[in-house]
């Protein structure tokens, strides 16, 4: 059943949705997923018509270690479990220079990937040029995004994105990753992006102040064409843009998704039964790191740092926020909260 619409001013503006729920959504079950959860999500996402599907370790390709999180399944074994479980929507992967290599990506190649997302820090779009130029000669479509993309001023994200097109992404955009953002914030980026490239401009919001659908809505109104969405808001932290909410908000806003309304909430109810303890909440934890601008993903190991060293896990997270902490700098919560520790006399 198709969602219907009571307005029609952006009837003829379809939106590619991007669905990353076993991807981001492996950093909320500390990447345990099993093959058969992959499978069975995978293969609701596509009888609903979810365009595209994007799994691996929530670091990306290759960030299985000790560092970010040992995942249960190896990369080959998570692509290859959910290119046989789709039948019509494209499957994505995630890589970030430094944990994926060329390597990574040739694996995924291998395994018949249709979207590689190549992501950087927000002002170190230059690390993206090598492998997006390798992905451009392999004919394989790649996108460029910039994660925390709250640290840098809209026109500084454009140069990026420009940048980024340049190196030969098909498609560029902006990570939410830490749900600090407004409305207003997204409005003013996204349409400063759009400004300064030729291709298609995507977001992907994070809920740590309740603001991920009304910012992705935002977004695609100031010239976004995808939104990234997870089924149950499945993700880091507060967890991202509820996929079963956007979808028929964008519908009754006008806006064409292809998604069956009832097929996306039966793909819903299959990832709360099937993927997750509990569906992401707006806990304490998830504010303050919000409000402090630190990334999603670091909401487990803060709260086991600061458990084992005794302090506030709230002081940690605007600790970080003061030092800019971004992934794959996690050792950095142990220098804060050991600091704090010694701080109190501890």
């Amino acid at each position: 059943m198709s969602q219907p619409t009571h307005a029609q001013d952006h009837a003829s503006t379809p939106v590619l949705v991007h669905d990353p729920s076993l991807r981001d959504g492996h950093h909320a079950v500390r990447h345990q997923l099993g093959p058969d959860q992959l499978r069975a999500y995978a293969e609701a996402a596509d009888a609903a018509g979810v365009p595209v599907v994007e799994v691996g370790h929530g670091n990306g390709l290759g960030a299985s270690s000790l560092q970010a999180g040992k995942a249960r399944l190896s990369d080959d074994t998570m692509l290859s479990v959910v290119r046989e479980a789709l039948r019509t929507s494209r499957m994505a992967v995630f890589m970030l220079p430094g944990w994926g290599t060329t390597a990574d990506l040739k694996r995924a190649i291998a395994h018949q990937v249709d979207v590689v997302r190549i992501g950087t820090h927000c002002t170190e779009a230059n690390l993206a040029e090598r492998h997006l130029g390798f992905l451009r000669e392999a004919g394989v479509e790649a996108q460029g995004v910039l994660l925390m993309s709250h640290m840098a001023a809209p026109e500084r994200l454009a140069r990026e994105c420009a940048r980024l097109v340049a190196y030969g992404a098909s498609a560029v955009g902006i990570f939410d990753s830490s749900g600090h953002y407004l409305p207003g914030d997204v409005t003013e980026r996204i349409g400063a992006i759009r400004e300064a490239v030729d291709v298609p401009v995507l977001f992907h919001g994070h809920n740590n102040l309740g603001m991920a659908v009304a910012n992705s809505i935002a977004a695609v109104r100031a010239g976004a064409g995808i939104l990234d969405a997870c089924a149950r808001g499945f993700g880091a932290g507060a967890g991202n843009t509820q996929l079963e909410v956007l979808v028929p908000v964008l519908e009754r806003l006008g806006f064409r998704t292809g998604i069956d309304l009832y097929g996306l909430l039966d793909a819903a109810d299959i990832a709360e039964r099937e993927l997750m303890p509990a569906p992401p909440t707006i806990d304490s934890v998830a504010v303050v790191s919000g409000l402090a601008g630190v990334f999603s993903g670091f909401k487990n190991r803060v709260l086991d740092i600061s458990a084992r060293q005794g302090v506030d896990p709230r002081d940690v997270f605007f600790e970080l926020g003061e030092r800019q902490a971004v992934a794959g700098q996690e050792d950095l919560i142990v220098d804060v909260a050991t600091a704090l520790r010694e701080a109190r006399g501890g």
